[in-house]
């Protein structure tokens, strides 16, 4: 089984030794960052469930990565706990209204700590078990898109398929000649419904019977 990987962002030596061997006690991968600007460094080959990150340090302080962290699509769902020696209840909003998801006070208590980790863990885990139902939602509904779309031009196809066997049998060139535009029109039709496909910016559904939605194109 992989272990649950976290990254520490604490810039006094001291504590990120006993954060980091405290972690590794309770079977946690775990990677160290002295401030903000080397834990961007570190997040480009290794990638956390959650970051324990110290509120004031140099080059780059708590406040400030979290907020490039929770504005960065890929790095947004990792669980983001602050440790502050910050007490007051305006300090702690401020940290938690730029979209740090948990904060624990100095000094740290260790049972404290890995109670929040667990929390922060099974969080991370619903988060991820959501993207997944809405990744497979998302292809459904582009199947079922496809499938009507793309029917009546196929059915089409088909059809003229079957005429144009007979009609060269026979050579019924006039008829043979209307097959051919059928055929056009529906291959023409699949690059309109195609280009659209690529080109959607703003995609929304529509409900069709059975309450199978699809993107409206």
């Amino acid at each position: 089984m992989n272990k649950r990987k976290i990254l520490i962002v604490e810039d006094e030596e001291h504590t990120r030794y006993l954060l980091e061997k405290l972690l590794q006690l309770h079977d946690f991968e775990t990677r160290t960052a002295e401030h903000g600007i080397d834990a961007l460094n570190t997040l480009t080959t290794f990638r956390p469930e959650i970051m324990i990150v110290d509120w004031s340090m140099p080059e780059m302080d708590g406040y400030e990565l979290c907020q490039r962290i929770k504005s960065n699509s890929e790095l947004k769902g990792i669980y983001f706990i602050i440790l502050t020696a910050k007490t007051t209840l305006e300090e702690k909003v401020q940290g938690l209204d730029v979209g740090a998801d948990d904060y624990i006070t100095k000094p740290v208590e260790n049972e404290e700590l890995l109670a929040r980790i667990r929390s922060g863990l099974r969080i991370y885990d619903l988060q991820q078990e959501i993207k997944q139902l809405e990744h497979e939602r998302a292809l459904i509904e582009m199947a079922a898109t496809l499938g009507h779309q793309m029917n009546n031009p196929l059915s089409a196809i088909a059809v003229a398929l079957t005429s144009l066997k007979k009609n060269i049998k026979e050579k019924n060139l006039k008829d043979i000649d209307d097959d051919l535009k059928l055929i056009q029109q529906s291959v023409t039709r699949m690059q309109e419904i195609t280009q659209k496909l690529i080109m959607l910016k703003d995609p929304k559904l529509v409900t069709y019977l059975g309450n199978t939605k699809m993107l409206k194109l």
